[in-house]
């Protein structure tokens, strides 16, 4: 029963990340149609993809027992990421396209390094270990990205920059991951679901308390529809023009609370 149930939550987790995964769609379709990377960032997502990979190595069974299910969604995450990447790239400023290029060599690099290292120098009785400790930082990291949009919902009262429902879905991605790995009795995956899971609440709890105030500080009426992630203008309208930290909840990243 206890192996039913522990199928059925790695499931829904997977249906709930998928979701997050595909967010990012709306911006790239926004990047394909005005050909033109505008002031985006590439970074988050190309951190998302070593994310991704690195988690759903772990998950593979000569790693760790049962978790199949983590490889994947993650491995599915690191092709729609990569798909993120390229369509960046090749609508990206020469610039910055080569800047990105070398980022995304910096990840293949890093992620071969590791699997390597994983698989032929660390022993085997030890591998799990390795592999979980290096997706736990990793996947803590990812999930603290939404604390930017939370220090701005409490500076200007107002959920505008904080849509509802991808708030719900990292909650409930969370807990599904949570629940998954308690029941397969895997800190690696429960720790920083745990994490995420918390952190989703909180921005729940958030939203409960700001909902109904429709007036961000400069006394504009809130839009309920999110700027578009990682845009200079809109980071500036956040949080002033000395504070370039993005106040958009970090999609690709909270898509990888999975591990």
């Amino acid at each position: 029963m206890r192996m039913i149930v522990h199928f059925l939550f790695g499931i829904l987790g997977n249906g709930i990340a998928l979701f997050l995964f595909l967010v990012p769609a709306i911006t790239f379709q926004r990047i394909i149609k005005t050909k033109s990377t505008e002031k985006f960032s590439c970074v988050p997502y190309i951190i998302s993809l070593l994310t991704c990979l690195i988690s759903a190595w772990y998950g593979l069974p000569f790693v760790s027992p049962n978790n199949l299910l983590l490889s994947t969604v993650d491995f599915t995450g690191a092709a729609i990421e990569s798909v993120y990447v390229v369509i960046f790239i090749v609508f990206a400023p020469k610039k910055v396209r080569v800047k990105t290029l070398i980022h995304l060599a910096a990840v293949v690099i890093v992620f071969f390094g590791f699997a390597l290292v994983s698989q032929f120098v660390i022993p085997q009785h030890y591998r799990q270990l390795f592999c979980g400790l290096t997706a736990t930082i990793l996947s803590i990291c990812m999930y603290a990205s939404p604390l930017a949009v939370m220090r701005l919902v409490m500076e200007t009262k107002s959920v505008e920059f904080m849509p509802f429902f991808l708030s719900l879905a990292t909650f409930l991605c969370g807990t599904f991951w949570f629940v998954f790995g308690l029941l397969g009795h895997d800190p690696f995956i429960s720790v920083p679901n745990g994490v995420g899971c918390g952190l989703g609440a909180l921005q729940l709890i958030l939203y409960a308390i700001y909902r109904n105030n429709r007036e961000v500080e400069d006394g504009t009426k809130a839009t309920t529809t999110a700027p578009t992630p990682f845009d200079d203008d809109t980071m500036e309208k956040g949080f002033g023009k000395e504070e370039k930290t993005s106040p958009i909840l970090n999609v690709p990243a909270a898509a990888h609370i999975i591990n």
